[in-house]
This record gives C-alpha cells, structure tokens and sequence, in this order.
C-alpha cells in the first residue's frame, strides 16, 4: 500500500506528529485542570449547539441504533474531520492542516479533561476512540506536511519544480486517504459501541 510506504519512508517526521498531537492533548488536559471554568463554558456551548448542528447524530447514539451512530460517526469524522479541516486549507495554506490539526488536538484535552468523577470513568474507555480517532487525523496531517515539505524542497519527492511536487502531494494525499478511512471507520465502529454499551451503561 501507498499510504504504508509514506510512512515507511518518513517515519521519523511521523512519530514526532504522534509525539506533537498527543502531546498537545495532555498538556490542554492538565491545563483544564489547573482552569476548569474553561470546559464548564465549552460543554455548555457543544451540550447547545451539536444537537441542533448533527441532530441525526445525536438521534442514533440516544436511540442505541449502532449501526446508523456509527456510520455518521465514520462520515463526519472523514469528510468534515479530515478532508474539510485538514486537507482542504493545506492546498491553499502552507502546513496549513498541521496548524489546524493541533488546534484540534487542543480542543480535544479541553473539552475532554477528566475534571470530575463521571468524567474520569467515561474517559476510561473513550481514551481508545481518541487514540484510534486521532491516528486517523495525524494520518491526514502527516500527509500535509509531508505535501509542503516536497514543494519547498522539491528535490526530496524526486522532483524538479515545484508545480510538479505540488501535484505529486495530491496523488499522495489521494492514496493516504485509503488508510485514513479505514481507521476511522474503525475507531467509528468503537466509538459507537462504546458510547451506546459501555458510556451508556455507566450513566
């Protein structure tokens, strides 16, 4: 696979986007620690809005219709998740996906701190879905970085200009979106049956 050999071939720039997302989901966690108020006020805008953005959504997971939450889970977390805030605005905008893909990451650790008992012991399971959730994201990431730094220095894809490794990151970043797909539909097939079987019977 394509996507296996990108990796392959930069794996070190890949493990410091593990180290780097990851690493910006603790530090945002002990933040929130240290400035709770901070997830009061962003629980209260998502617990608002997701129903009235995603009402679908949220009508699969309060139903239990597993299959429906997560296949919704699955095409939100690609199409909107990856393609439309990652890898669109990295045509345009040099590592333009990396520096929104951090800012997920933040918003992860706020949002999902476990500043209370409750949310300690659903953080417990749900810890796989972001660990299987975010590897979908740092792969649509890693791909980027790996487009931008081809067309800076073109020479490192075994290119001459940069119109042409310009193009050669896209047909990567088409062949990276098989293996961005397949772990989060993977991490969507948890997230559903962690959130309906196992979240659900906590509450």
């Amino acid at each position: 696979m394509k996507a296996l050999s990108l990796v392959r071939q930069s794996l070190r720039g890949y493990v410091l986007l593990n180290v780097l997302y990851y690493g910006l989901v603790a530090a945002s966690i002990a933040y929130t620690h240290a400035f709770p108020q901070i997830q009061t006020e962003l629980l209260g805008t998502l617990r608002a809005e997701f129903p009235e953005v995603f009402p679908l959504v949220v009508e699969a997971y309060v139903s239990g219709n597993f299959p429906l939450a997560a296949a919704l889970t699955f095409l939100i977390n690609l199409v909107l998740g990856s393609f439309a805030y990652i890898t669109l605005p990295s045509l345009i905008l040099p590592f333009g996906g990396v520096a929104f893909g951090c800012m997920r990451a933040v918003a992860w650790g706020l949002v999902l701190a476990p500043t209370s008992p409750e949310l300690a012991l659903a953080m417990i399971p749900h810890s796989l879905t972001l660990i299987l959730e975010g590897q979908g994201y740092i792969l649509a990431i890693f791909v980027v970085f790996l487009q931008w730094k081809g067309i800076i220095w073109p020479s490192s894809i075994g290119e001459e200009k940069r119109s042409k490794a310009y193009l050669t990151g896209i047909k990567e970043t088409m062949s990276m979106y098989i293996l961005v797909a397949l772990v989060l539909a993977v991490s969507a097939i948890y997230e559903a049956f962690e959130v309906i079987y196992i979240v659900g019977t906590l509450q």
